[in-house]
């Protein structure tokens, strides 16, 4: 029997999702694409929102090192920043690469991406339905809640694409966990990833709160990065947090270098020159050069302050953050945990069940933000795609 003769289900409009059908459609296969919400890939247009990082434009092998498991890396490897770069410009959308590298659409939104993938999902004869909400097996068949009442499918093959526990307001909610459990399927706990963490500020933080902290470098056990973050009422986010944030989750240790430009020594023999008249504000902010923002932090979490120049001085280049627990997981941009390594095949296939493929961020992995999530969503949503087709045309 021809593919063309047997027809795919896809459960998930995001990106993974929505790649799965189109590699199906090309492959001559009648494909359903199934979404809870009342439009598509919800989750992709909150990304747009500050301008869809689609992907990273860095050498390969240092892409691949941001990912948590070999499995997700070798899949990525297949489909990685050039080909995600290709495949955007293919639908008609303009990039450009910002100074770190990240690479945006040109209009720093998603909208004219999605319509255009849309059209073209369409063109190549996929079947949408929107509305209709996963709600497990009854038996092999698959069981919808739809606008026209309940709906039983017994596809040949489906890919599962519903997401993690993050945002899950815009649908990823993982109401699936039980459902496969039940059938089988190892799954390893959701936790929250890219996320922020608490702090429990002192009141002398207020005028701070939402002040963005610039030009420090932020140590752990493992890693020394440059990265932008927030001070947020609840703690603190943002990107330069995010990049560390499934080793603080584990208990990793966070200090701050608020400069991160001079050595110890150098900063030292800045704060020596000032006269000991001074107040100790005024010594940092001429003899270290600190913004008001970081000034409150030396404040906030350093005192009591020493006066000797260079303990004051190692002070700064190592200031300890006290940080508190991660904040929620339906706060955070990813998660981490998902469907198992070891309930899959290679091919993205669920052992327990034959004929069942998963894609996204059902799967167990992780990564930054900054177009890693993104781009390994697409390739997943590619491999399984083609593992799925080369499935149905199997004799």
């Amino acid at each position: 029997m021809s593919a063309a003769a047997k027809s795919a289900l896809v459960i998930g409009g995001g990106p993974a999702g929505l790649m799965a059908a189109e590699e199906l459609a090309r492959a001559g296969v009648p494909v359903t694409l199934a979404e809870a919400k009342p439009t598509l890939a919800r989750k992709f247009l909150m990304a747009g929102k500050s301008g869809l990082n689609l992907t990273r434009d860095e050498p390969l092998d240092a892409f691949l090192s941001h990912y948590s498991h070999p499995q997700i890396t070798a899949i990525t490897r297949e489909f990685g920043p050039e080909a995600t770069q290709s495949f955007a410009r293919d639908l008609g959308v303009e990039l450009f690469t910002g100074s770190t590298g990240r690479v945006f659409p040109t209009v720093m939104k998603a909208s004219p991406m999605l319509r255009a993938w849309i059209a073209r999902l369409e063109s190549l004869g996929v079947t949408i339905r929107t509305r209709w909400r996963w709600q497990g097996f009854d038996g092999a068949a698959l069981i919808f809640d739809t606008p026209e009442g309940r709906q039983s499918l017994r596809p040949d093959a489906t890919i599962l694409a519903l997401g993690g526990a993050s945002w899950p307001r815009l649908g990823s909610d993982a109401a699936w966990v039980p459902w496969l459990s039940a059938k089988g399927v190892e799954i390893t706990p959701f936790t929250p990833a890219n996320m922020g963490f608490e702090i429990d500020w002192s009141a002398h933080m207020t005028n701070q709160l939402g002040q963005p902290v610039k030009g420090a470098a932020l140590i752990t056990p493992t890693r020394r990065t440059r990265g932008e973050f927030v001070i947020s009422e609840r703690g603190l986010e943002g990107g330069g947090i995010y990049e560390l944030s499934a080793e603080l989750r584990e208990g990793a240790p966070l200090s701050l270098d608020l400069a991160p430009d001079q050595t110890t020594e150098d900063l030292a023999a800045r704060l020596t020159k000032i006269p000991p008249k001074q107040s100790l504000t005024n010594r940092l902010r001429k003899g270290a050069k600190l913004d008001p923002v970081k000034l409150a932090l030396a404040l906030e979490w350093g005192r009591p302050l020493p006066k000797d120049p260079e303990q004051l001085a190692a002070t700064l280049k190592s200031l300890p953050v006290p940080l508190g627990p991660p904040r929620p997981i339906a706060e955070a941009i990813s998660s981490a945990g998902g469907i198992a390594w070891g309930s899959l095949t290679d091919d993205l296939e669920l052992t327990a069940l034959p004929g069942v493929f998963a894609a996204g961020e059902m799967l167990d992995w992780e990564a930054p933000t900054g177009g890693y999530l993104l781009t390994a969503c697409l390739a997943s949503g590619r491999h399984a795609g083609r593992a799925a087709a080369q499935r149905l045309s199997s004799p």
